[in-house]
């Protein structure tokens, strides 16, 4: 993965300020987020070489702030106990400091309900957005716009699958 991040320089002329892979990422056994971008909300000059995303990886944006980021899912194992699952879940999103947003997994261990709007576009794979009363199949190039909503999402293939997401907070009702 390559990101390609641009600037200004001193005579306010575009430039590249940063190009390589994400500058965090974590969880790659499960599949794994990559940091691209974070915003926090505050006014960003142009000028600097902060590289917004090497810092923690937390689930959700600050207040009035977005993450930009690859995720991939790798296939579910066969034959691994529910009970298993919700451990494995539980411990990912401790990591990420999102614990307090899996609110029903009884549906699927990675249930999770953040405030924020998302927008998701599925690269490649074969996965399905599981919501508390509805699935659907999604196939590369699909854009799901998340509101807020309780959801998990499963790889049906043999293949980790890869989706660029974009999170933004918000003030749900």
């Amino acid at each position: 993965m390559r990101r390609i991040i641009t600037g200004h320089n001193k005579e306010g002329r575009s430039i590249i300020t940063l190009d390589g892979p994400p500058a965090r990422f974590i969880g790659e056994d499960v599949g794994g987020l990559f940091e691209i971008w974070n915003t926090d909300g505050n006014n960003i000059d142009t000028t600097d070489a902060i590289d917004r995303a090497d810092s923690d990886i937390i689930l959700s944006p600050p207040k009035n702030g977005s993450k930009f980021r690859y995720f991939q899912i790798n296939p579910t194992p066969e034959g691994v106990p529910m009970e298993l699952m919700q451990e494995i879940a539980g411990d990912a999103f401790e990591k990420i400091g999102a614990a307090h947003h899996r609110v029903d997994t009884s549906k699927h261990p990675a249930m999770h309900k953040t405030d924020t709007i998302d927008y998701i576009i599925l690269l490649k794979g074969d996965v399905t957005l599981i919501l508390d009363e509805e699935e659907v199949r999604l196939k590369p190039h699909d854009v799901v716009v998340q509101r807020g909503t309780n959801h998990a999402w499963a790889n049906n293939g043999a293949e980790p699958a890869l989706l660029i997401a974009v999170l933004i907070d918000s003030d749900l009702k």
